[in-house]
């Protein structure tokens, strides 16, 4: 026997024939023709740091009001329920507990935030599920036993980010990734620091300029490089690709063959990119001692960060140092305003410039 069909409320369309269940936000979004996190965001009344458009906004009350979609009472019962635990995911194989460790300062800035809040952290890493390369409808369910999390790490699953994103979960990355709709997320200003450190290499006299980068579409990267060609174009020195050196493997590829074509053809200065590995840097130090080259007298040197602690030995390397125990403390307020419920939004935090002892004038001709 066929189940009765649904009536139809004033305002509201039929059901399709034969569903009995609630409508779904997937059904939402398929509706007003956007993402499910989107309709998550909009109907829990939370933008989660991302600009959401009115109209947009409207498509997706119109849809669910067509629909007839109310929320589920018991979902947001257990989404009300919190333990004053905030979450703490690193997508490195091993926690880093280092004090050396790039990461460490983060976790310094969490503690201190939470603490002051009255927060207590969870720890979770990436170690049991295959570090960054975790992957799975449940790769990342255990950080659901916080009241939200933060992510850590330069690649994290996009998909399970996502998926948490649509429940509902308060989740923020510490670092850019905006090109996850509805992904709250603090970063450090890389445009502006990476377009300082180009116009004092060019206050030096430097008219030739290479960026040495990995081969990755980190958003960290990404904005270091758009910095790097902003900072050329402003100086008017010659960009495009010639100016970059993209590389998988850098400490293969960046030979001091390589980096003395580039000298003779009129470079004097480079910069590299931080990264988690810092095979950039590890690279172009190498690339420089192997092919005899003197610093500062004859090339500058210029790092888009701050060197990995095994390298930091030495004079002081020019380039920015990263805010992160600033950045870590702003993920927290972000975060604990998403649990509570609450619109918020935290600004790109400055990088300070930092001169260094690796860059100087230019040789001259």
């Amino acid at each position: 026997m066929d189940e009765p069909r649904k009536r139809s409320r004033p305002g509201r369309a039929p059901a399709p024939a034969g569903r009995t269940a609630r409508p779904r936000q997937s059904e939402v979004a398929r509706l007003a023709g956007v993402s499910q996190a989107t309709v998550s965001l909009v109907l829990a009344g939370k933008k989660q740091g991302a600009t959401i458009s009115d109209e947009t906004r409207q498509k997706v009350l119109d849809a669910a009001r067509s629909l007839g979609y109310v929320p589920d009472p018991a979902a947001r019962r257990l989404a009300a329920a919190r333990n004053d635990l905030l979450g703490v995911f690193s997508f490195t194989a091993t926690f880093p507990t280092d004090v050396q460790h790039s990461y460490y300062p983060f976790l310094v800035g969490v503690e201190q935030e939470a603490a002051a809040r009255g927060y207590d952290l969870v720890l979770f890493t990436g170690s049991s599920t295959g570090g960054a390369g975790a992957a799975g409808p449940d790769a990342l369910s255990r950080v659901r036993l916080a009241d939200g999390c933060l992510f850590l790490g330069r690649h994290a699953p996009a998909g399970e980010l996502r998926r948490l994103v649509a429940d509902g979960f308060p989740v923020v990355h510490i670092g850019r990734r905006d090109e996850l709709e509805g992904l709250a997320w603090v970063g450090a200003d890389y445009v502006s620091a990476s377009r300082e450190v180009v116009g004092r290499l060019a206050a030096l006299g430097h008219r030739r300029i290479v960026l040495i980068r990995e081969d990755d579409d980190a958003p960290a990267s990404t904005d270091r490089e758009h910095g790097f060609l902003k900072g050329l174009e402003a100086a008017g020195l010659p960009g495009g690709p010639a100016a970059v050196f993209r590389s998988a493997a850098p400490e293969r590829e960046l030979t001091a063959e390589r980096l003395r074509g580039w000298t003779d053809d009129g470079v004097t200065a480079f910069v590299a990119e931080e990264t988690d590995t810092g095979g950039a840097w590890r690279a172009l130090r190498t690339a420089v001692r192997d092919a005899r080259v003197d610093c500062p007298s004859e090339v500058s040197l210029a790092l888009l960060g701050s060197p990995p602690p095994d390298l930091a030995d030495g004079p002081q390397v020019t380039g920015f140092d990263i805010p992160r125990t600033r950045l870590g403390a702003a993920a927290v307020r972000l975060l604990a305003a998403l649990v509570a419920g609450e619109e918020a939004a935290e600004p790109l935090v400055s990088c300070v410039f930092r001169a260094g002892a690796t860059a100087g004038p230019p040789p001259a001709p």
